[in-house]
């Protein structure tokens, strides 16, 4: 997806109630931000949030939490979070990826879902790639022990 600058994304972002701005603070505390014990999912590069907002509509019994790193692609997805009327089980996070491991706790993820993802197919940015074996060692410090990692990529 190619980025714009949307003017005033990172000023919405900051404002929405959609999305958490000091996710550290939440460490081993999600249950409680959400009021449950329902397992968390989380989509990591959600993008403008077609994939996550779909499923948080169709499984109530799941909690999902959607992270973008660019504020200029999340702005579009609050609009689609702010059209579900009594969901209380979907929030994002305007946040990089490399530090999810100051996010969640150990095993408190059940699935990651990394949809799509950017390639990054020059070898000199292959650390970069959310699927790299740097950030996998991360996955692992917060995927519960049976979690699952949801893939999908158009890119060999």
């Amino acid at each position: 997806m190619r980025l714009r600058n949307i003017q005033g994304a990172r000023e919405t972002v900051e404002a929405s109630e959609y999305v958490v701005q000091k996710p550290q603070e939440q460490k081993g505390k999600w249950a409680e931000f959400f009021g449950n014990d329902n397992p968390i999912h989380i989509e990591v590069g959600m993008g403008k949030g077609q994939f996550i907002t779909t499923l948080a509509k169709q499984h109530p019994e799941v909690n999902y939490i959607g992270i973008e790193k660019y504020t200029s692609v999340l702005v579009r997805a609050l609009p689609k979070r702010a059209e579900m009327e009594n969901c209380n089980n979907l929030i994002f996070l305007s946040y990089d990826a490399a530090g999810l491991g100051d996010v969640f706790e150990k095993e408190e993820v059940a699935r990651i879902y990394l949809n799509f993802s950017d390639p990054w197919p020059k070898d000199r940015h292959a650390k970069r790639r959310l699927t790299s074996k740097e950030f996998l060692a991360r996955y692992d410090r917060f995927l519960a022990q049976n979690g699952e990692i949801a893939f999908k990529t158009d890119n060999r």
